[in-house]
């Protein structure tokens, strides 16, 4: 008998934890961290966890004999990542190090190159950690499961679903995904290889069900280009740093516009270790003469900072205020200070290119932000294209598919879930910390 004990990730957006159990085989899909059980009682930096012992007896993380690192014997054969954003990743530094991490080769970069650049703690150690990374095509043997994992679109470079072949049938994970984006065919091609498995049992994520908004990244140029075409002023736009995509979006906007892309010194050193992945189209930070750097007010620069420096085109604050109608910064509210020394004119704007908020936590803080923009005197614009999928076009997926059951996970609507695609397929609604058979 085949179980998946459902450890987060059900109920959520985020926190994917599933552990797959096929007789002495197990495997872990995603140790990625459940921001809003762990927002329940923390508020870094005020107040954060001391160690892992208590984000377990919190239940922000599960409790489980010898997975993390205080443990003897490996709990799981191996620990799989999809992708690498935090509620998907984040908890692997938890992991006992006998555990090995798998996990795609862009993933792989972007995780260790995060790590140097974020302080240093027990949630952000992989030191000690075995990585073993795949690509589509391959198929990795855990005893009596065998896992093939295939190439999907997300709003991260090197996203991936899985096959997971048991002994008792096919079990399909979606990770996170998109039919919309740039690269909607790594999605098409995850879904017709679903097809031919037949699978018994789709783990397969909903995030969008209440928030649909197909905008294609293509959209979002356009929308974009038409913005700042219109504006003479200084040029604010907040995304993602690891969204490839949307980094290309705007630069693409200001060559076209005789602008520069100012990144932050984060962006710029993530884009520095990309560039070195033949499968990606990044811009070249170290010579492409519309992008430059952020360099902040400091008086101490981490390492990397140093190193990022010492290598690009940098643009300081007073180099901005000079030239607002020649650049587009990409900022976020944890940049307003830096805003304030700039000191916008008239005319500007402010682009928000990333999600937006969905729950309390996040709405505080667009409130606070908006109070920022205020008194900037910058209009917001609302331009983006999710990474996740519409629900019209995750019918489309499921029915193609056509699983003979599907758990629905990453969202907090399974029910609604289960009333849109119920004509489709048998669907289970797993609580956390419940075991679905196969």
């Amino acid at each position: 008998m085949v179980q998946i004990d459902l450890l987060g990730g059900v109920g959520e957006i985020g926190g994917n934890k599933f552990l797959v159990r096929d007789k002495d085989s197990r495997i872990l899909l995603d140790f990625g961290m459940s921001l809003g059980a762990r927002g329940q009682f923390f508020s870094e930096p005020f107040l954060a966890p001391r160690d892992g012992q208590g984000l377990i007896t919190l239940g922000i993380l599960p409790d489980v004999h010898d997975l993390y690192r205080d443990g003897n014997q490996p709990a799981v054969d191996a620990v799989i990542l999809s992708h690498a954003h935090i509620d998907h990743s984040m908890c692997i530094s938890l992991l006992n190090r006998k555990i090995p991490v798998y996990c795609g080769e862009t993933t792989l970069a972007i995780l260790k190159t995060l790590s140097e650049m974020r302080q240093k703690g027990f949630e952000n150690d992989l030191e000690g950690l075995e990585f073993k990374t795949f690509r589509t095509g391959d198929h990795i043997g855990f005893g009596d499961i065998q896992l093939e994992p295939v190439h999907v679109d997300h709003s991260i470079p090197g996203s991936y679903g899985f096959l997971i072949h048991t002994s008792t049938g096919t079990i399909t994970y979606s990770g996170d995904f998109r039919a919309h984006g740039t690269k909607a065919s790594l999605t098409a091609d995850f879904v017709e290889t679903a097809e031919r498995s037949q699978p018994d049992l789709f783990l397969c994520e909903g995030t969008n069900l209440v928030r649909g908004d197909l905008r294609t990244e293509q959209e979002v140029l356009e929308k974009s280009d038409h913005v700042i075409k219109k504006t003479g002023g200084l040029v604010l736009a907040s995304f993602s740093s690891a969204d490839i995509d949307r980094l290309r979006t705007f630069h693409q906007i200001a060559r076209d516009n005789d602008r520069i892309l100012v990144v932050t010194m984060k962006q710029a050193y993530l884009l520095r270790a990309l560039s070195k992945d033949k499968h990606l189209e990044t811009p070249d930070v170290l010579h492409d003469p519309n992008l430059a750097v952020y360099q902040r007010t400091k008086k101490v620069y981490f390492h990397w900072e140093r190193d990022i420096l010492g290598e690009t085109s940098v643009k300081t604050s007073k180099d901005i205020r000079e030239a607002q109608d020649k650049v587009i910064l990409a900022s976020s509210s944890y940049d307003m200070n830096e805003v304030l020394d700039i000191q916008p004119g008239p005319g500007g704007a402010f682009i928000n290119s990333s999600s937006e908020p969905f729950n309390e936590e996040m709405e505080m803080d667009h409130e606070r932000f908006i109070n920022w923009l205020n008194h900037f005197g910058l209009p917001m614009y609302q331009i983006h294209s999710s990474g996740h999928m519409m629900p019209t076009e995750l019918r489309e997926t499921i029915e193609q598919v056509a699983p003979k059951r599907l758990v629905p996970i990453h969202t907090e609507q399974p029910e609604l879930y289960r009333l849109f695609v119920k004509d489709l397929t048998k669907v289970e609604l797993g609580n956390k910390g419940s075991t679905i058979e196969v």
